[in-house]
C-alpha cells in the first residue's frame, strides 16, 4: 500500500509539472497568431472606421489585446494612432524611437511599408507580460495610409 501511494504522489506531481509547463508555453502569442490579430484589426478599421476601431485596438481590456500580443496603429508619419498596451503612446510622433541596441526601428518600420503591403521587422521591446526588454518579432501590415502591427517576444 506504501509503495502505491507514493507511486501514486509521484504521478500526480509528474501531471502537475506538465500542466504548468503547457499553461506557461501558452502564455506567449504565436507568429500566426500575431498575423491574424492584425488581418482582424485591418477588418475592424475598415467596418467600423477609425475612430471606433482606435478606441479597441487602444482598449487593454479589449479584443486586440492577448497575452503579450496587442496592436498597434501608426500613419506613415510614425504617429501613433492606436496602441494597445500603451494609451500613453497615442497622438506622439515616434519617428526617432530607438530600441535598447540603438536601431532606429520606428524609422525601418515607415521604410518598410513604403516598399512592402506587409513586412516582419526584428527589434527589441519590453515584454508586457515578463517586464524584460527581448528580442521582438513584429507583422506588419499596410492598409491605405495606416500601418497596422502585432508582435510576438522571443527570449
Amino acid at each position: 500500500m506504501k509503495n502505491y501511494l507514493i507511486s501514486a504522489s509521484v504521478a500526480v506531481c509528474y501531471g502537475i509539472f506538465f500542466l504548468a509547463g503547457f499553461a506557461a508555453a501558452g502564455d506567449q502569442g504565436t507568429k500566426d497568431e500575431a498575423v491574424a490579430m492584425v488581418k482582424k484589426a485591418v477588418e475592424f478599421i475598415k467596418a467600423n472606421g477609425n475612430e471606433k476601431a482606435f478606441e479597441e485596438i487602444s482598449n487593454p481590456k479589449g479584443k486586440f489585446v492577448d497575452r503579450d500580443l496587442y496592436v498597434v496603429v501608426y500613419d506613415m508619419n510614425a504617429i501613433c494612432l492606436a496602441h494597445g498596451q500603451k494609451a500613453s503612446m497615442v497622438g506622439k510622433e515616434l519617428i526617432d524611437f530607438k530600441d535598447t541596441d540603438g536601431k532606429e526601428y520606428m524609422k525601418e518600420r515607415i521604410e518598410l511599408m513604403k516598399k512592402e503591403p506587409s513586412a516582419w521587422q526584428n527589434y527589441k521591446f519590453m515584454n508586457p507580460v515578463s517586464k524584460e526588454i527581448e528580442p521582438k518579432s513584429m507583422y506588419l501590415e499596410r492598409s491605405g495610409d495606416l500601418i497596422v502591427g502585432c508582435g510576438v517576444y522571443s527570449k
